[in-house]
């Protein structure tokens, strides 16, 4: 249903106002009728589209009914199809007729200016923003839905930088914005009627935390790209260019889906009248657009390798500070009978035959810390326009707790961290946290597996994985969790009993 508005009349002298493309003018006929008027006549120019609402009918204008009566219910609605060349080139007119005589007893003048205003994104999931008819503040799930697709933007492009880019109001490079995904504000019309009216993009007070928009102008120039909406920015006054019709954003997410966080974000364009100068501004038409952070999605060992990461432990060294391979509140150690550059040449040999790049971890970086299983679990966040891998970096914290943001994080390799403010247990390390290959459920469908995690029963005292980190599994929505008992292995760990191989039946 098109958008309405309430446009007051008046006698005493013209009326103006724009009517945006693709809404509706409900006119105050009777609000504006002068005293002893009982019946109305409309008519207006080509351009203009005119219905009578009378006892519940709507009827299109021109009809073999000449005048209206003014009763309750009757009102006047108009819409408009062709943008206006010129700013008040099509006109309504409302003549008033006492209860005899043909001579009006007032007539009341309407100037209208049609404009396009239009906040678009790419709710096709084409890779291109592009006018749609679908509905593009719902958002559907899966090949056959729509709704756009924010990434975020959680690598690092700059080398020099020390931080995700998200963490940041800066544009450092061009590759930063291919990470973001275009927002529309299209403004077509006179443009005398956006220099008489402001435009204001916004977002919720409840979204702000989650996004930021970037905005260039005309320029392409990287120094001119600011930061303008998100974080304790809720509103941003846009100044169409006389020249262009199209003002570009870009928009990334600062936060991945969690607790209190679906993922959805929505932001807003509205284009305010002032009728007379010191009178406030007045809401006439607004546009939105609703996006999506993409979930972070776990990838399973099934799938073909791109890089292997491997820690070199050395024979004499002393242990992490910890003292034990296990967990700070298990009370044993257990050292290494061995150094592991066998290992560590084999796994090098297999990942030349797999054409695959190695990464070795020195002493220095892994602190005698060889579980880097253990330490992070690889995914990726995909959008029509940007996919990269993403690295989840546990809260167990120890002597490869570094490792992830100084070696891994970089350009397109991003980096995400939960941490556990309760303590951790052998349970928050990444080696019990495994995900299936695509399977189905009870007829569902699961696309991209399920994740699989250890725990206990549920009994006082039991150990289980951290909240923070169980919360943003289970928000992610696309592979969602399962646990299974591990607590009987004193470790606790799911890949200590369950892989996945291929099979030639994928059974």
């Amino acid at each position: 249903m098109a958008q309405q508005r309430r446009v007051q009349l008046s006698t005493q002298r013209p009326t103006s106002t724009v009517c945006v493309l693709g809404t509706e003018l409900s006119l105050d006929v009777r609000g504006s009728a002068p005293k002893g008027a009982v019946a109305f006549h409309v008519q207006g120019t080509p351009g203009v589209k005119l219905y009578v609402v009378h006892e519940s009918q709507s009827i299109k204008l021109p009809s073999s009914v000449s005048r209206w009566p003014l009763a309750t219910g009757t009102e006047v609605l108009l819409a408009m199809d062709a943008l206006s060349k010129d700013v008040g080139d099509e006109k309504v007119r409302i003549s008033y007729f006492a209860e005899a005589g043909g001579v009006p007893v007032g007539r009341a003048m309407l100037y209208l200016t049609c404009v396009e205003v239009s906040l678009d994104a790419d709710t096709s999931r084409s890779g291109a923003v592009s006018r749609t008819l679908l509905d593009k503040t719902t958002w559907t799930w899966g090949p056959d839905g729509h709704g756009a697709i924010l990434l975020v933007n959680c690598d690092r492009d700059d080398p020099t930088g020390e931080k995700p880019d998200n963490r940041d109001t800066a544009i450092r490079s061009y590759a930063d914005l291919k990470d973001m995904s275009q927002m529309v504000l299209r403004t077509r019309g006179p443009r005398t009627i956006f220099t008489g009216h402001r435009l204001v993009l916004h977002v919720d007070y409840s979204d702000a935390d989650k996004v930021g928009v970037f905005y260039g102008g005309n320029s392409v120039a990287l120094e001119e790209y600011k930061h303008v909406l998100g974080g304790s920015k809720l509103a941003y006054a846009v100044k169409p260019s006389r020249h262009q019709e199209e003002s570009i954003f870009y928009v990334e997410g600062l936060a991945f889906p969690d607790v209190g966080f679906s993922g959805l974000v929505a932001f807003h364009v509205t284009l305010l009248e002032s009728p007379e100068k010191g009178l406030l501004e007045t809401p006439i038409f607004t546009d939105s657009v609703v996006f999506r952070v993409a979930p972070w999605i776990m990838t399973p060992n099934t799938a073909a390798p791109l890089e292997v990461f491997v820690c070199r432990w050395v024979l004499g060294e002393p242990p992490h500070p910890s003292r034990c391979w296990i967990s700070p509140h298990i009370s044993f150690f257990l050292p290494s009978m061995d150094d592991n550059e066998n290992f560590v040449a084999a796994v090098s040999a297999m990942a030349e035959k797999a054409k695959c790049p190695l990464t070795v971890c020195p002493l220095p970086e892994n602190r005698q810390d060889r579980w880097i299983q253990d330490e992070v679990e690889f995914g990726y966040v995909q959008a029509p326009h940007k996919t990269f891998p993403v690295v989840f970096d546990s809260p167990r914290d120890r002597g490869l707790k570094d490792f992830p943001i100084k070696r891994i994080l970089g350009p397109d390799f991003g980096y995400v961290a939960r941490k556990a403010p309760e303590g951790t247990s052998s349970l928050d390390s990444f080696g019990n946290l495994e995900v299936s290959p695509p399977v189905t459920v009870r007829g569902r469908e699961y696309p991209l597996g399920r994740i699989l995690i250890g725990s206990s029963f549920p009994r006082f005292g039991g150990r289980r994985m951290a909240k923070a980190v169980k919360d943003f599994l289970f928000a992610q929505q696309v592979q969602r969790p399962v646990e299974l008992f591990a607590d009987w292995l004193k470790v606790g760990h799911v890949d200590e009993f369950l892989s996945f191989v291929p099979a030639p039946d994928r059974k």
